[in-house]
């Protein structure tokens, strides 16, 4: 719909004088009306972020294996929190892109589930079908390992790398943790023997060490472009989308080792409503969201953990996802959840595409 008011149409019947075209002619040979800035106003990004003439922008995949640190280490390169964490294997299921910017760049992270061997149900299969279809025109491959640790996964990762033409900068992650600084240096030479990196950047992402290193080394690969999103935007992802994995990652944490993997999360209901009289009582009411999310297990014994005794888990689960999602979405939140036993679904093809997988 247009603000503009309506036009004549060109016909004969529209024959009464317009005195702004006068105003127009007379102000033809001006440099800039006032309707000029108005338009140009109205039209200018809205940011005012200023970007420099060699700007580089492109998308960057984030790979390793399962729970090495990769939602970790993108999270505190936005400085935002987006992909859920947990020191649980397996966390991310989806590809999550997180858009980093400043003045000299623009990154689009693609945050992916671990690549690894045991592809034992649907669900195992489609976040490797995830993980390796990232791979698919970015610009760059992060490709992240811990600072000491060598495993299957990790070299299926580097073959699967070794099968395409893109410039991959190895990532040393928790490089904090080694007692004797010096032992990464021979493990530094031993990772650029096996591949050939373009970079190699040890980092700490739970600390924020070495990160504006990495930036820039990230900046330095990808092309001169203009920005592919609004340099203000921090991820595509809908709040729908991000609502549901705040929960998940809530009832991970929770439950701990006793948490079923077999658990996924559906948004029901997100509606949002303005601040508004309430109709019966004639109070002011603010701006709310009203979330309804169902959370879906395989079996009824785990039903009974993600509700837990007397209903203390869910409870506390939905107190800090809510917590969550207001700091996130800058809004109020009216979060209701329900757990229901949904049998097979994480092997069944059609309730993994109705879930979102």
């Amino acid at each position: 719909m247009s603000n503009r008011p309506d036009l004549p149409s060109n016909n004969a019947d529209n024959t009464e004088p317009m005195t702004e075209n006068t105003e127009i002619k007379a102000n033809q040979n001006n440099v800039v009306t006032e309707n000029d800035k108005a338009i140009d106003a109205f039209f200018a990004p809205s940011n005012n972020t200023s970007i420099a003439e060699d700007f580089r922008s492109g998308y960057v995949a984030i790979v390793g294996r399962p729970n090495v640190g990769k939602s970790t280490l993108m999270n505190h390169l936005l400085g935002q929190k987006l992909s859920i964490t947990s020191r649980k294997p397996q966390t991310t299921r989806h590809r999550i892109h997180g858009i980093l910017s400043n003045q000299e760049m623009q990154a689009v992270f693609v945050d992916t589930p671990g690549i690894h061997g045991n592809e034992v149900r649907a669900i195992n299969e489609r976040m490797n079908q995830a993980a390796t279809s990232a791979l698919v025109d970015v610009d760059l491959v992060l490709f992240v390992v811990d600072s000491d640790q060598w495993r299957e996964d990790d070299l299926l990762t580097l073959q699967k790398l070794g099968n395409t033409d893109l410039t991959v900068v190895l990532v040393i992650n928790k490089a904090d943790t080694l007692k004797d600084k010096g032992s990464i240096l021979p493990l530094i030479e031993t990772f650029h023997e096996s591949f050939d990196f373009a970079d190699i950047v040890p980092v700490s992402a739970q600390k924020n060490q070495n990160l504006d290193r990495l930036q820039e080394v990230i900046a330095s690969h990808l092309p001169v472009a203009a920005p592919i999103y609004d340099t203000e935007q921090i991820t595509d992802r809908s709040e729908r989308f991000l609502a549901s994995e705040i929960i998940r990652e809530k009832i991970m944490r929770s439950a701990g080792d006793e948490v079923p993997y077999d658990l996924t999360v559906q948004i029901d209901e997100f509606k949002d409503e303005p601040a508004h009289t309430d109709a019966k009582t004639g109070r002011p009411r603010k701006a709310c969201t009203f979330i309804d999310a169902t959370i879906y297990v395989e079996r009824s014994g785990q039903k009974a953990i993600v509700i837990g005794d007397k209903g203390q888990r869910i409870k506390q689960v939905g107190m800090d996802a809510r917590k969550d999602m207001e700091q996130l979405f800058d809004k109020k939140i009216m979060l209701t959840l329900w757990v229901k036993v949904k049998r097979g679904w994480s092997d069944d093809e059609r309730a993994l595409t109705s879930l979102g997988y």
